[in-house]
């Protein structure tokens, strides 16, 4: 077997020196080409992590502009409102201001011609004392004579003659006292009724308002006598609902087409009365039903206040007034005092004291306005502890009356002192609303004890026979004993009388004090 031939060695050396050399460029070409492809997968990963990080940052700056939006507007909202509030109040304490200076300017005027009447009495009271310096020498001169004739005709002792004379002078000065108080009283009443009549007459004839008495219950009529049954609903299940929702009695009898609400509570009543006639209506009745339209019928009366409130303030030239106290103005419809309806009642005195204070030359527009509100707690009394007076000064005071209608409601039945003239008038536009003829009801127990006390009273005076209250308790006549009471004391007891009444009674309008003095001689012939 011939074995082949072998290479040279150089030729194998060769090919392996070749192999090593092409292996190391491969190896440097790969190593190239991944170092190149893990370059760029790196730098796409970084752009693509710069991407994010762009978006990131735009989505973080735009968020924090929103946020620093959303701050500056409700930073400037902020602002806004306390711009506002201050501009409120700076023009609340402007329009004070500028009624404040009105108020002084008036005063100023007033208290111009008071003293211009001050000098003129003062002048007048210098010539009455220097004629009373006159005649009291006349009067020393003429005493001294009539002394002197005294103790020359009489001979009597100086003492005697001066006790004579005391005695002459005390029953003269008695007699003139009385004589100028009946005179003075009768000039000053004279022209306060004048005065007064004027004022009151051209009052009512301007704000003449109907007076309703309002009653206990309400009458409902039926369609027909079946409709009765439906309200009852089975087993009475209807009318027990109704009553429950309403707070008012259903009083269901034989009267035909007919059914009968009654309740104390006014308000009540009409949200029933209002709630029943929509059942009839529907035809629907079942306690579901019910309760949707009793509270329907709430919102309803709710509204129905707002707008009665509304224009009445309308009516009366008034504005800017809280909707809470609108509502309980509105509320006053439904409300009654001695039988008399509040709110026509409080339109009238609104009246009176406006047209009174326009004659005297007062602020017409608030003393309308104290007029209205003067019995404004009479609207929830019966849900509030405490009286009507301190019920409507709380309320008056919270939602931001002006200081002379506060002052008003607490005076108008004078438990404070009145601090301003509306105050005063509408005092008297109250009395006169209630002791207008036929405008309230009074209960016979506190009618008699009214007159029982009024006598009572008169019978403590000195001198008093007896006394009997007449004319509903508005005139006393008084009957007094000729030998204890003169002619002339008469009138001094009149007016001590009437003195005390003012003092310790509270009455409406005015009672009228008249002392009668008889003296009878009789004698028998046989």
């Amino acid at each position: 077997m011939q074995v082949p031939p072998q290479p040279p060695v150089f030729v194998i050396l060769f090919t392996i020196l070749i192999s090593a050399i092409v292996g190391l460029i491969v190896g440097v070409l790969v190593n190239r080409y991944i170092s190149n492809r893990n370059l760029d997968d790196a730098r796409n990963s970084a752009e693509g992590i710069i991407e994010n990080a762009k978006r990131e940052a735009d989505s973080l700056k735009k968020e924090l502009l929103l946020n620093s939006k959303e701050e500056n507007s409700r930073y400037r909202s902020k602002i806004e409102d306390e711009l506002h509030s201050r501009r409120v109040v700076l023009v609340e304490q402007e329009t004070r201001l500028n009624n404040r200076e009105e108020k002084v300017d008036r005063r100023e005027t007033l208290l111009e011609k008071k003293e211009e009447q001050l000098a003129r009495l003062e002048e007048r009271v210098e010539d009455e004392q220097q004629k009373v310096v006159e005649l009291r020498d006349e009067a020393k001169k003429l005493v001294e004579a009539q002394q002197h004739k005294f103790n020359e005709i009489a001979q009597l002792s100086p003492d005697e003659a001066k006790t004579i004379i005391m005695t002459r002078l005390k029953d003269e000065l008695v007699r003139e006292r009385a004589q100028m108080v009946r005179e003075s009283e009768s000039r000053t009443r004279i022209e306060a009724k004048r005065i007064a009549k004027e004022i009151v007459v051209q009052a009512i004839e301007r704000s003449a308002a109907d007076i309703v008495a309002d009653v206990t219950v309400s009458v409902v009529n039926l369609p027909n006598e079946e409709m009765k049954g439906r309200i009852i609903g089975r087993e009475g299940r209807n009318i027990r609902s109704f009553e429950a929702l309403t707070g008012v009695d259903l009083v269901i009898d034989e009267t035909p087409e007919t059914v009968i609400l009654s309740s104390f509570d006014p308000v009540r009543r009409e949200i029933g009365r209002i709630a029943l006639e929509k059942l009839i209506i529907d035809g629907r009745i079942h306690p579901g039903k019910i309760e949707e339209i009793v509270d329907k019928s709430q919102k309803e009366f709710d509204d129905h206040l707002r707008e009665l409130g509304d224009q009445t303030i309308f009516d009366l030239g008034l504005h800017e007034m809280h909707p809470e106290l609108i509502k309980l103005v509105g509320r006053l419809a439904y409300r009654t005092s001695y039988g008399q309806n509040v709110l026509s009642h409080s339109i009238q005195v609104a009246l009176l004291t406006g047209t009174m204070a326009a004659e005297l030359g007062e602020d017409e527009v608030m003393a309308r306005r104290a007029g209205l509100l003067h019995d404004i707690g009479k609207s929830i009394d019966h849900e509030t502890e405490g009286s009507h007076i301190e019920i409507g000064v709380e309320l008056a005071k919270r939602f931001h009356e002006p200081e002379e209608v506060i002052n008003t409601i607490a005076s108008h039945h004078g438990d404070v002192e009145a601090k301003s003239v509306i105050a005063v008038l509408v005092a008297a536009a109250d009395a006169v609303s209630a002791a207008r003829p036929g405008a309230r009801s009074e209960s016979l127990d506190s009618y008699i004890r009214r007159l029982e006390k009024l006598e009572s009273l008169v019978n403590e005076f000195k001198g008093v026979k007896q006394s009997y209250a007449i004319q509903a308790g508005r005139e006393i006549r008084v009957i007094v004993s000729p030998a204890q009471v003169g002619d002339d004391d008469t009138v001094l007891l009149a007016r001590e009388i009437k003195a005390k009444i003012e003092q310790e009674l509270s009455y409406p309008g005015h009672i009228k004090v008249s002392v009668i003095r008889e003296f009878r001689a009789v004698e028998i012939a046989s």
